[in-house]
């Protein structure tokens, strides 16, 4: 079955990331201003920042401008659209499928977790959603997690919606707890009518503090498996090596860093295998929760869903 079969993608898609708790190693944020980089897309519309956010919280930053003028950006979230509304329409004739390679069906919300008024702020979102006639939504998301840095990024998708479960053939989550801004959207855009999937990311906890462009790659690789749109690599390949490399050489220098990689390495060597049993896996899947419950792989960038391997 090809992306364009899927009755979820036909017409217009909404990709939401937000910086923060639902975005370890900036790779879900990452992963869509790749995209946005690359799409014809303007910004539609921009939240009220002072009606959603805490900026004793979520800080304005100052940077230098390319005339070296320093400038204020303040936390906020914006959807972008398509450039082009006459391509953008031509893309959702009713019933029609997209054509492949065509991303003006592409719409992208990026910005920081608001810090308040999640209800309001959720609604403002699906309204704007339903104005745009988008007919699915895409929630970008990763967690800290006890993986290793050396083997490839565990993607997870999963939809509360059982066509598009059975459309991209992913699975219904079970994870029950806390939650971020992503599964409330999630659950008010399906009570909207508008059908979602959420997919997150894996990062290794134990390198936190930085980007993880391997983490950033391996969610666009998901993206277009999943969705009609063709994405330029660039430099996150490289990048994405030279990331290994550097904490190859830092677990290089310690030992007990050296340990506990190999420890995680035999773990999901062990789960991936092809012998491996449902017992085996779960059994994993309990020592991953137990190691979260200790607060091990807390922090601002804890997942709305710690997902089954």
């Amino acid at each position: 079955m090809t992306a364009t079969d899927n009755g979820f993608l036909r017409g217009r898609l909404l990709l939401v990331a937000f910086e923060g708790w639902n975005d370890a190693g900036e790779a879900a944020t990452g992963a869509l201003r790749v995209l946005k980089e690359q799409l014809d897309v303007v910004p539609i519309t921009e939240v009220d920042t002072e009606e959603y956010f805490d900026f004793q919280f979520n800080r304005p930053t100052v940077s230098a401008d390319d005339e070296g003028r320093r400038v204020l950006t303040w936390p906020g979230a914006i959807v972008y659209g398509p450039d082009d509304a006459l391509d953008a329409e031509a893309a959702v004739t009713p019933g029609a499928s997209v054509d492949a390679g065509d991303d003006s069906h592409v719409y992208l919300l990026i910005g920081s977790e608001p810090s308040r008024n999640w209800r309001k702020f959720t609604a403002e979102v699906v309204s704007t959603a339903l104005a745009e006639d988008i007919g699915g939504v895409v929630l970008l998301g990763a967690m800290l997690a006890d993986v290793p840095h050396t083997r490839p990024i565990s993607v997870f998708a999963t939809s509360e919606n059982p066509l598009v479960r059975s459309e991209l053939d992913i699975e219904r989550s079970s994870y029950e707890g806390p939650v971020g801004i992503l599964s409330v959207i999630a659950d008010a855009a399906e009570s909207a009518g508008i059908p979602a999937i959420s997919i997150w990311a894996s990062v290794p906890h134990y390198v936190h503090n930085a980007p993880s462009p391997k983490a950033t790659l391996a969610l666009i690789d998901k993206i277009e498996e999943l969705i009609d749109v063709q994405i330029d690599r660039g430099e996150l390949v490289d990048e994405s090596t030279a990331w290994e490399s550097g904490i190859d050489a830092l677990a290089g220098e310690d030992e007990d860093m050296a340990a506990y990689i190999q420890q995680l390495e035999q773990a999901r060597d062990t789960v991936d295998s092809p012998e491996a049993s449902g017992e085996a896996i779960a059994q994993e899947f309990e020592r991953y929760l137990r190691k979260r419950g200790d607060g091990r792989a807390g922090g601002d960038s804890r997942p709305d869903e710690p997902w089954r391997h």
